[in-house]
């Protein structure tokens, strides 16, 4: 494998309409404090600008919370801010995650005109039963209108989001919902099983018997319908949770797995520079006070030689690329990438692991127990 001289721009921005009942990412529903957060974000790109060295950026970025329900003007700032003080390669990706409700044709065209070129739209389903037991803002047919805006004003590049193992999601609704995604000439789907997080409206309803349980079961089953119909349309399936058309790879997401530097900025954001991990602290109050006395609040870990091994296989089992032994033997020794193949025997006589071409992949009997399979070869 080879890691390019080129890198990622994260910005969190921390703030959503609403509380989706599963998800346990860092926002605030509150807004008054935006302005005081994006001049905080501003100051941390000017404190930070040689966090990268010289490489150039190739990937921004506009992650949340959700990043659509600010001003666009808000989005531009920023925007103008990272072209004026880094290198910014002239094929870059810059993705904003959205929602449909936001994406108004004024937002749109917006975003277009400022040079977004790629929009992640958090869709999750077609079907506004479960959109309102998920307690998103939007219905299914603000979904479907928005994608057509979207591609109309120019913003070509879309992915979307879709959630199976939802309680009430048939086999068969499951797979109306892929063909609806799919009838949108769509080049990126990124789709995620429901999971529990601790700490979320979801954990508390099962245990509170509200809501059943995750059926696993189906869930798996869910996913195999999911790679079925994504290979009948000749979408790649590139990485565990996500699927594109030929040359539609999330520019961004794919450099986190091949282990190439980001800078995040903005609360609870992470950052990687191949030798160290740091992330900023996950509360908007305490971020903005730090950064205006010009520290980052952020917790540093210096990865150790087991802590780059395993992470590196971690992300590289999830993709298509698998594990490159030639770079494990290039960049940590012999001894390791041996080590490695003694230790994925047992995995290749069960069919969850195959090498080739000095590759070390996941087969598809193998992805539904990802994580497992992952950890038990960790150093």
């Amino acid at each position: 494998m080879e890691l390019s001289h080129m890198a990622g721009i994260y910005i969190h921005i921390p703030f959503c309409k609403q509380a989706c009942h599963y998800c346990d990412f860092h926002f605030s529903t509150q807004l008054k404090h935006k302005d005081a957060l994006i001049a905080a974000l501003l100051l941390e790109l000017q404190i930070r600008k040689n966090y990268l060295g010289s490489q150039s950026i190739d990937s921004i970025y506009f992650g949340g919370g959700s990043p659509s329900i600010l001003p666009a003007n808000d989005i531009e700032k920023l925007l103008q801010y990272i072209y004026r003080n880094f290198q910014i390669n002239n094929t870059v990706e810059i993705t904003l995650e959205a929602n449909p409700d936001d994406l108004t044709n004024d937002k749109i065209k917006a975003y277009y005109q400022m040079g977004i070129n790629r929009l992640s739209i958090g869709i999750q389903s077609f079907i506004d039963r479960d959109l309102i037991w998920m307690n998103r803002a939007h219905n299914s047919a603000e979904a479907i209108n928005c994608i057509k805006r979207a591609q109309d004003i120019g913003i070509e590049n879309l992915s979307i989001d879709l959630i199976y193992g939802l309680p009430e999601l048939s086999d068969n609704e499951w797979k109306n919902n892929i063909e609806i995604a799919l009838s949108h000439d769509i080049k990126h789907l990124s789709s995620y099983a429901l999971t529990v997080e601790s700490k979320t409206a979801l954990a508390s309803f099962i245990q509170k018997g509200k809501i059943k349980p995750i059926d696993e079961e189906k869930t798996a089953y869910q996913f195999e319908i999911l790679q079925d119909i994504m290979a009948e349309n000749d979408f790649i399936h590139y990485e565990i949770s996500n699927f594109c058309k030929e040359n539609h790879y999330a520019k961004h997401n794919t450099a986190y797995w091949k282990g190439v530097s980001y800078m995040g900025i903005g609360p609870s954001a992470h950052s990687f520079n191949q030798t160290t991990r740091e992330w900023n602290i996950a509360n908007n109050n305490l971020y903005i006070d730090q950064i205006m006395r010009e520290t980052i609040p952020s917790t540093i870990e210096v990865l150790s030689l087991e802590n780059r091994i395993n992470e590196y296989l971690m992300l590289s089992l999830r993709t298509i690329w698998g594990a490159d032994l030639n770079y494990i033997e290039n960049t940590f020794s012999s001894s390791i990438k041996s080590a490695l193949i003694e230790k994925a025997k047992t995995q290749i006589d069960k069919n969850w692991l195959t090498i080739e071409n000095e590759k070390l992949k996941i087969t598809n009997t193998g992805k539904l127990m990802t994580d497992k399979i992952s950890s038990e070869l960790f150093f």
